[in-house]
């Protein structure tokens, strides 16, 4: 496997080295046909109906089957400025509101006002024609209203208007994260290259990656729908890898040009080794992202699709039009040059600073591996009390108009917020009705039970004094369908109920992740250690891999458990905790930094696997395969840090979360993780994690002169000795 993996790269390389103009006028052609997708055929984004999960999603079915569905509807809040609310001042107000809205396309009808227990608020309902309905004129009514009685403050919220200033909001935040990530990352290769045209390849090869999968996505929506959420994410991970896959190849390539190769067997070279690596990270990234399908949730299928496909194109522009680049371009990658970053990146050289690091670790595995088990298991251990739940208004922007507005109108009208909806559907109308009205009767708050035209279907709503995130929302939810309701309903013959509702909703979603979750976990972590094992031919390094994932994963459960369960860091990160997780933050942070850390993860092993081909000693081959990588990680992780941390600043609570949870885990993993647990762990291993095979001699490595006929331990440090050298 490893020699047809070996091959396929190489084998593009020389093609695309050797007609470099078939192989970029393919690519731009391959990228703007796929663009010109996005233009032409429509995305196809999930419904409603897709998002639907056990009992809730049977309740929210029965009800839009018998057209019981409640109209969408926005609500008018009116309250006092200041001191006591003048009845006859609220009663204008929202007979002005009631005439402004009256003649506006989409408002089907405008309910009476009702005024709440305590006489402080008046809410005035606008039923909607649908949730598609423009928010901006109904906003404009409001605002009209609200200058005309400056004593009172008239508020507007609901779906409708909530959703506009979401969207408003996300769209500003995607625009500032792709504003700020390019010059950014921009920035960073220029630290690592010095050099203009270096650094730019890698941001431009990520970026057309980025955008061919927009289009390819939008084509793919119509087999899976796509999720809103998932072009932030091909963004997020198409530029991660994209940077990180050309950063290895060009990197390479340098180093054997440095090494007195010609531009095609450097290219060779690299293909052969970086290339090979970044087939089989970019196999472990796709790998991971598809573990999402064991979900069978839409968001993740389509989050699933999206990473897969710009992983694949990252990886296909990697090993194609990127050696094509380099052979047309030759010495010429390396100019203009910028003259102090040139001279740093020079004179430092590879390893220059690693080395140094690496070397305590090399000859300490032990104190190293401890050191690090302490501080990943301190930081680890958080993630065994993290609590997740779906995202809800405690979790949107606190400053949105429209989000302060609901938060106003559910203390005002309990009912209007946390609710129960009980769906039953068959038997005889009359019992059916009946058995309903006892469990309203013995309910502190609860609508009118309403029954279908046709007779065969009746919903009773009760509002529950909680949110939807408090335990005893959960709570009354079970109560409801363990014990209330089969008492209540189980004589009912010839009829089905069910329980529904935003708690009920959230209630099956998170029983459905825990069910699913450890499945994911163990397809994600098994199937990455078949590929090492398969790769590097050896069960000691996949099993490693596979605990050093793990401890990855709980590194970064932990971290979100106490920057947002707990809250440790809301003034800086400018939050406000909701006590929880949301829930599929860390399903989607699991995959993505298995998948991602598998991409510097392999590229050490490569350079290690390549040196113990030539008969370096183990520890050896550790401690010089770590030292010359280093640079390379550092490079790649400070990319995907830089990128996933410019979501941590984003106002949207779910962005800040992906972009905290995966930066700082990131950053462990490509520290902590990968260059002193991983290296501490090889060398205890020795000569056991590197079966000895017979193939072809591996390529020699920069700074290679004679091969040595045996090794020698000066200053402690395994050093070559050759012949008639001693």
């Amino acid at each position: 496997m490893r020699r047809s993996l070996s091959a396929l790269p190489v084998q593009a390389a020389r093609w695309s080295a050797t007609h470099p103009w078939r192989a970029i006028g393919g690519w731009l052609l391959f990228v703007a046909i796929a663009v010109g997708l996005a233009a032409t055929v429509p995305t196809n984004e999930a419904t409603d109906a897709d998002y639907r999960i056990g009992e809730s999603g049977r309740a929210a079915e029965l009800l839009e089957d018998a057209g019981l569905e409640e109209a969408p509807s926005e609500l008018v809040l009116i309250t006092a400025r200041a001191g006591d609310l003048d009845p006859g001042a609220a009663a204008a107000a929202a007979a002005d509101v009631t005439a402004a809205m009256s003649g506006l396309s989409g408002v089907a009808a405008i309910a009476e006002p009702v005024t709440s227990a305590d006489g402080q608020a008046v809410l005035v309902a606008v039923e909607l024609t649908s949730d598609e309905v423009d928010a901006e004129p109904l906003l404009d009514a409001t605002a009209g209203v609200r200058t005309d009685h400056p004593d009172l403050l008239v508020e507007e919220t609901g779906d409708v208007s909530i959703g506009a200033a979401i969207d408003e909001r996300v769209g500003e935040d995607l625009r500032s994260a792709e504003v700020i990530s390019l010059p950014v990352t921009l920035l960073l290769m220029l630290l690592a290259f010095g050099a203009l045209i270096a650094a730019g390849l890698p941001v431009l090869l990520a970026a057309t990656s980025v955008g061919a999968t927009i289009g390819l996505t939008a084509a793919i929506s119509h087999v899976v729908p796509a999720e809103p959420t998932v072009f932030s994410m091909v963004v997020l991970i198409g530029m991660a890898v994209g940077v990180d896959y050309s950063l290895f190849y060009l990197k390479r390539e340098r180093q054997e040009r440095a090494a007195g190769r010609s531009h095609l067997d450097a290219v060779a070279i690299a293909a052969e080794t970086s290339g090979h690596a970044i087939l089989v990270s970019g196999a472990a990234v796709i790998a991971s992202m598809a573990g999402l399908f064991v979900l069978t949730d839409v968001t993740f299928n389509s989050l699933a699709v999206g990473s897969i496909v710009v992983v694949a194109v990252a990886v296909l522009g990697s090993i194609t039009v990127l050696p094509a680049l380099l052979a047309k371009l030759g010495r010429w990658v390396d100019r203009p040059r910028i003259p102090l970053l040139w001279r740093i990146t020079r004179r430092m050289g590879t390893g220059a600073i690693s080395g140094r690091l690496v070397g305590p670790v090399v000859r300490h595995p032990v104190a190293a591996l401890t050191l690090s088990v302490v501080v990943i298991g301190a930081l680890a251990v958080p993630a065994l009390s993290m609590r997740t739940h779906q995202a809800s208004a405690e979790t949107l922007p606190d400053d949105l108009a429209a989000v302060q507005a609901w938060q106003r109108v559910t203390d005002a009208f309990p009912n209007e917020g946390t609710s129960a909806r009980i769906v039953v559907h068959g038997g005889d109308r009359i019992a059916r009705e009946a058995a309903l009205d006892e469990v309203a009767a013995s309910a502190d708050d609860a609508s009118a039970v309403r029954t279908s035209s046709d007779g065969a279907t009746s919903v009773l709503e009760l509002a529950l004094p909680w949110d939807e995130s408090d335990d005893r929302a959960t709570e009354a939810i079970e109560l409801l369908r363990g014990e209330t309701l089969p008492d209540a309903l189980g004589d009912l013959d010839g009829s089905e109920w069910a329980v529904g509702g935003g708690a009920a909703d959230s209630l099956d979603y998170t029983d459905k992740q825990s069910e699913r979750l450890p499945i994911l976990l163990a397809f994600v972590l098994l199937l990455t250690m078949l590929m090492m094992v398969l790769a590097f031919r050896s069960t000691l390094l996949g099993v490693v891999s596979t605990v050093l994932n793990l401890a990855s994963v709980g590194v970064a459960f932990g971290i979100l458990a106490i920057v947002f369960q707990h809250g440790v860091g809301e003034g800086l990160l400018d939050f406000s905790s909701p006590g929880f997780v949301i829930d599929w933050i860390p399903i989607f942070v699991l995959v993505v930094l298995v998948g991602l850390s598998m991409d510097y993860h392999v590229f050490v092993l490569s350079r290690i696997r390549e040196l113990v081909d030539r008969g370096v000693p183990a520890r050896e081959a550790v401690r010089r395969g770590v030292t010359d990588t280093a640079g390379v990680i550092t490079s790649a992780a400070a990319v995907m840090v830089s990128v996933f941390a410019i979501f941590a600043t984003l106002s949207m609570l779910e962005m800040k979360m992906m972009g905290v949870g995966l930066a700082a885990a990131i950053l462990v993993d490509a520290t902590l993780i990968r260059l002193v647990a991983l290296p501490a762990i090889l060398v205890l291993l020795g000569e056991r994690a590197w079966p000895r095979r017979q193939r072809p001699a591996a390529p020699t490595l920069p700074g290679d002169s004679a091969a040595p006929t045996e090794w020698a331990s000066r200053d402690g440090v395994l050093v070559p000795v050759t012949a008639g050298s001693r």
